[in-house]
């Protein structure tokens, strides 16, 4: 099932969301869904919040962007077999100097800017069999999971920009807000 993308300037994004208890919800029917709803709208991670649950989980698959890859030599190591599903995850530790790369969101179509984040984290998980996980990640698998991980801590990656920036995305932002947005997937205004 395609869930719709919650847009931003809804609640639900900025709250910090809650644990899910085992047995409480079918995470294997949700992150089914998440994988289904991300691979439709092009994404490489999605989370609870953009999906309207304001529960501690997300979905990552960065096989996507080794899967467009024009040559062998532009797939990233850190990405092959990189497609999982954290549930009730804590990052421990983030390391290392801090590198920018542009970052988009699926609840904030059409916005792009540079977020600094460090390069190396642990991060302790459950995945969908209730198997708890202490790994380390690097590179853009480590970035793709610390914008995800935000997510379910409320904050978005415009709260990563330099005030200015943040000044000249206003109105942008403004219109999404108000539903008037160009993306080629389903979306929901709350």
């Amino acid at each position: 099932m395609i869930y719709p993308i919650i847009g931003y300037g809804a609640s639900v994004l900025r709250k910090k969301c809650t644990d899910i208890t085992p047995g409480e919800l079918d995470v294997k029917q949700i992150s089914d869904n998440m994988f289904e709803t991300m691979h439709s709208a092009s994404g490489v991670g999605l989370a609870g919040p953009q999906v309207n649950l304001a529960y501690r989980i997300f979905v990552v698959d960065g096989e996507v962007i080794n899967n467009g890859a024009e040559t062998e030599e532009d797939i990233d190591p850190d990405l092959v077999g990189f497609k999982k599903t954290f549930i009730n995850a804590r990052i421990l530790e983030e390391t290392g100097e801090p590198w920018g790369y542009e970052e988009g969101c699926l609840s904030i179509p059409g916005v792009r800017a540079d977020v600094y984040r460090k390069p190396v984290i642990t991060i302790r998980y459950y995945d969908t069999d209730w198997v708890e996980h202490t790994d380390t990640f690097k590179g853009m698998a480590a970035r793709i999971i610390q914008h995800e991980y935000d997510h379910i801590e409320g904050v978005l990656f415009t709260d990563h920009l330099a005030p200015l920036k943040k000044q000249m995305l206003k109105k942008k932002l403004g219109m999404i807000q108000k539903g008037i947005v160009d993306a080629d997937y389903k979306m929901k205004f709350l």
